[in-house]
């Protein structure tokens, strides 16, 4: 069981839950309007809702009705994370398929092969989600410090970090994945068996009992005190 494996599997899967939870997220920009604590009224929008809070509780939201109203870059956001959670579904399956510990997958080579695929796939993943997270956060920067923006200014939602987050997990995971081919590609250790020394005495009266067609002869007897000096 490869431990480089594991610990990819490990990011690629928590980028991936960290994708779907920023996905589903309704937190992607964030304002508060504040004249007292008791009177402080939050405006949360995300990819699908628009959402609002007060100081009291009351909390409500409202989906988008309809798709051809919301603006472009919302759309682009859109459909970016849901290529992003797309595709770290399918590069967790695939790297399921390529660990070395799982009995499916076929041979170690189809197995390397698997999990590189699952490795670039996790990339795909993280490079989609980090792309669509900057770019609504680049709308976001832009509407604030414009001094000619007149309409409500928001701030970056915890939603965006996350993204951010799960992004960075399903890159690194990705990055451990392809260079864990490397250790599937890696010859066996050939295995020696010891058969220990030969003893001088043994070979010798091997010897002897060949000369002699295979006769037993007393291993004492082919030494003396003589043998010895």
């Amino acid at each position: 069981m490869s431990r480089a494996q594991i610990s990819a599997l490990v990011f690629g899967v928590g980028g991936f839950g960290a994708l779907v939870a920023a996905t589903a997220s309704n937190e992607w920009k964030v304002t508060t309007r504040a004249s007292s604590v008791i009177t402080a009224t939050w405006v949360y929008q995300g990819l699908w809702m628009n959402c609002a809070g007060n100081a009291l509780g009351s909390f409500h939201c409202r989906p988008h009705f309809t798709i051809f109203k919301v603006e472009g870059y919302i759309q682009a956001c859109r459909g970016l994370m849901i290529a992003a959670v797309s595709l770290g579904f399918f590069g967790s399956i695939f790297a399921l398929f390529g660990m070395k510990c799982t009995k499916v997958g076929g041979s170690d080579k189809a197995k390397a092969k698997i999990a590189c695929l699952a490795g670039i796939v996790f990339i795909l993943s993280g490079l989609c989600s980090m792309t669509g997270c900057s770019l609504y956060a680049n709308k976001i920067t832009t509407e604030f410090f414009d001094p000619l923006y007149v309409e409500q200014k928001y701030e970056l939602g915890a939603a965006l970090f996350i993204g951010w987050a799960g992004a960075s997990l399903c890159i690194i995971g990705g990055v451990i994945f392809c260079f864990s081919i490397s250790d599937n590609n890696k010859p066996p250790r050939m295995g020696y068996a010891y058969n220990g020394a030969t003893s001088v005495l043994s070979s010798r009266t091997k010897y002897h009992g060949a000369e002699g067609g295979f006769k037993t002869t007393n291993p004492s007897k082919q030494f003396d005190k003589n043998a010895y000096v």
